[in-house]
């Protein structure tokens, strides 16, 4: 099997990725450390600052959302990999005169290990810093225990609505308040339908035969969804999806809801919008009213073909929190 993609040496790969993703967008993000990217214009040390980590091989996840009113940090690994907790260490520690540090963390084993060594480093240092973990991935079921359940894209809508709590100089206990709200009524589910090659090795990820796909397989190609099946119409996967999403987040008529499609790395926005389009009807169908979406690359996977659908339901925190102003180079409001 030959790899198709544009490369140099695959050992520089995350180092040049960071190069030139912070070189775009100079006038929003600059490169703290080699894997540090941070704001070019930092928020006032009297606000709290919003940092969080993860691999790369994800983009623009998750540094792409570094900017006013989200992130002030994002603290970067190697390909599909969590950053070490020195490193996490090391971004803490740049905030250390801020009002409060909150840490995000998507349950992936690497990322919760490694968040929990760099916050230990960094209590010992006199740094308190808190963590909210997001675990949006309901493939596992609707019982399945916490542990069981990964992070997935769930965790920038949930930036974004802690961020501009973060920029109104709202203090960590309040922002975690309005955060851990979000958090628990928000799902997200995955389809996939052609797997990714690692960008390091060449190898396949993981395996789907060509006429089949696989709903809730993990962003790394982790198992655990409903094993493949053959491939379905727009329809007819957007309405099962939606229905189990409804479900987790426990959706009652008269209530607000978001509703995102955030593609793989090789679903087209034309697929995109057909499956969001059936998604909403549904929604709508049940009296909830769809007051906010988006239908976009979010958190992808190389070049994976399928998209993860999420549906969270908004109080009047996070709808304000949607709505504030911000100005990443992934997620601009005016």
């Amino acid at each position: 099997m030959v790899m198709k993609k544009f490369l140099n040496d695959p050992a520089n790969l995350t180092k040049e990725l960071l190069e030139g993703y912070t070189a775009c967008y100079a006038e929003k993000v600059k490169l703290a450390t080699e894997k540090i990217v941070v704001r070019a214009n930092p928020k006032p040390k009297e606000k709290v600052a919003i940092l969080t980590l993860g691999g790369s091989g994800h983009e623009p996840a998750l540094s792409g959302f570094v900017g006013y009113g989200m992130l002030d940090a994002s603290i970067v690994g190697d390909i599909f990999a969590a950053p070490g907790g020195p490193v996490v260490y090391e971004g803490i520690k740049l905030f250390k005169d801020y009002k409060d540090i909150i840490l995000v963390v998507l349950n992936h084993e690497g990322d919760v290990r490694n968040a929990k060594m760099g916050c230990m480093l960094a209590q010992k240092d006199g740094i308190k810093v808190h963590q909210i973990l997001t675990a949006d991935d309901i493939a596992p079921g609707l019982d399945a225990p916490l542990s069981d359940r990964r992070g997935l894209g769930g965790c920038v809508p949930l930036i974004k609505v802690m961020g501009a709590a973060a920029e109104k100089g709202l203090s960590a206990e309040e922002i975690l308040k309005i955060g851990e709200a979000f958090n628990q009524r928000m799902a997200t589910l995955a389809v996939t339908m052609k797997t990714a090659t690692h960008p390091q090795s060449g190898q396949y990820i993981s395996t789907l035969p060509d006429d089949q796909m696989e709903i809730g397989m993990g962003q790394h190609g982790e198992g655990g969804g409903t094993g493949p099946v053959s491939i379905q119409t727009a329809d007819q996967v957007a309405e099962t999806m939606i229905q189990k999403l409804m479900a987790a987040v426990k959706a009652q008529k008269g209530e607000k809801a978001l509703l995102i499609i955030n593609g793989s790395g090789a679903t087209t926005h034309m697929e995109m919008f057909l499956v969001w389009r059936k998604a909403a009807q549904v929604l709508k169908d049940a009296g909830i009213d769809v007051v906010s979406g988006r239908c976009d690359e979010i958190l992808t996977v190389q070049e994976s073909a399928g998209f993860q659908m999420f549906l969270a339901i908004l109080d009047d925190d996070a709808l304000e929190g949607l709505n504030a102003p911000a100005d990443a180079p992934y997620w601009v409001v005016r």
